[in-house]
């Protein structure tokens, strides 16, 4: 398959793929090791799910978890024009819904992109994610690795290192969402080609539907 863009804070040393980040203008430029840790975790959830797959970093965040819509736009146009990225994974939400971002959304659709984008486990969509055809993903504590739930029509709960399967340190949706592209990295790379495609093989395999029950 083509390869995952993954639009982050990028990667540690040793971990692989062509990176490139993005300023608050939307200028590129070469990029830094990741300084927050959250691209390098994204990054290892994905490759553990589908290890032969080639990763692209696009960063959008430096020393805080704080970017912008401009930014995140720069770095999708970027992975959308380089024409050997199949698909992107954003475990990353923007609380405002803002024209440069959506037409970004828009274009990389219109190539033929699959975007994956966080969504809080509770609470209205983000965006990208609140954007028509991008598949949404959060975490799950019902999930083990191999497990989805259902909880939207794009919407959908998996892994996400949680302690209720042993995890510790970084979790939730963002994790929950790189796990997601995981899942769909490997439908892809199955022969799945569209974000439909690809729709329609997690909701089979969901084993969960609806939203988790917490109990006291």
């Amino acid at each position: 398959m083509r390869a995952v863009g993954i639009i982050d804070s990028g990667a540690a040393p040793g971990l692989p793929g062509e990176a490139r980040a993005f300023d608050a203008d939307g200028a590129g430029h070469a990029a830094l090791p990741d300084r927050l840790g959250h691209g390098t975790a994204v990054a290892r959830t994905i490759l553990r799910a589908c290890p032969s797959v080639r990763l692209v970093h696009a960063q959008v965040f430096d020393a805080r978890p704080v970017t912008s819509a401009l930014r995140v736009a720069a770095a999708l146009d970027w992975l959308a024009g380089r024409g050997d990225v199949g698909l992107v994974c954003l475990s990353l939400g923007l609380s405002a819904d803002r024209t440069v971002l959506a037409e970004a959304v828009a274009r990389a659709q219109a190539a033929g992109l699959v975007l994956v984008a966080a969504h809080p486990a509770r609470g209205p969509a983000p965006w990208p994610a609140a954007y028509p055809g991008v598949i949404a993903g959060t975490g799950d504590a019902r999930c083990g690795w191999d497990a989805l739930s259902r909880l939207g029509p794009r919407l959908f709960g998996a892994w996400c290192n949680s302690p209720e399967h042993g995890g510790t340190g970084m979790g939730g949706a963002s994790l929950g969402t790189a796990r997601l592209a995981g899942h769909v990295a490997a439908i892809m790379a199955d022969g799945a080609g569209t974000s439909a495609a690809a729709l329609d093989v997690l909701a089979l395999r969901a084993r969960h539907h609806g939203a988790e029950r917490k109990t006291a």
